[in-house]
């Protein structure tokens, strides 16, 4: 037999106040370290942390190591309870998460999905054009699109060998 409604949506609320309170621990101990925090992944169960970090310069093996050993510190101090901790850069298909990425990598190829079909559409693929009005705007084969932050599902940039 399952747990009462109750309980389930405790559960959730409890689960959402841990994700949040720790992404804030580590977003500020990541930034105080000179880094900025790409992105955050936790397994279904919180079990496995896995942190995106980037900086001015890239990133290197010994930023990983130095921000991970920081991070492990900090966790035993703030009660943060994980089996596993990975950190590492966001790779070249870097995901796009903040409206100032949008930006900060226009001219650069990406994928775009958006949560609700533009012309029975959800994912684009184009030229980031920055930002205009608070919309994104991207260079599709078809033309310009401009697209509501809000709307979108997930984005990630196109890596160029």
């Amino acid at each position: 037999m399952g747990g009462s409604p109750i309980f389930y949506l405790w559960r959730r609320i409890v689960e959402g106040c841990w994700r949040v309170r720790t992404e804030e621990i580590i977003e500020q101990a990541v930034e105080g370290l000179g880094f900025e925090l790409v992105d955050f992944e936790t397994s279904p169960k919180g079990r496995l942390l896995r942190v995106f970090i980037d900086g001015p310069n890239g990133i290197s093996v010994d930023d990983c190591a130095n921000v991970s050993n920081h991070l492990t510190r900090l966790f035993a101090v703030e009660n943060v309870d994980y089996d596993r901790l990975e950190v590492s850069s966001p790779g070249l298909d870097r995901p796009l998460k903040k409206l100032g990425d949008f930006e900060r990598f226009a001219g650069h190829e990406a994928h775009v999905r958006v949560r609700v079909a533009i012309d029975g559409q959800r994912n684009f693929a184009g030229l980031l054009g920055g930002l205009s009005e608070g919309k994104v705007l991207l260079t599709t084969d078809k033309g310009m699109i401009a697209l509501d932050f809000e709307q979108i599902d997930k984005a990630r940039l196109v890596p160029k060998f």
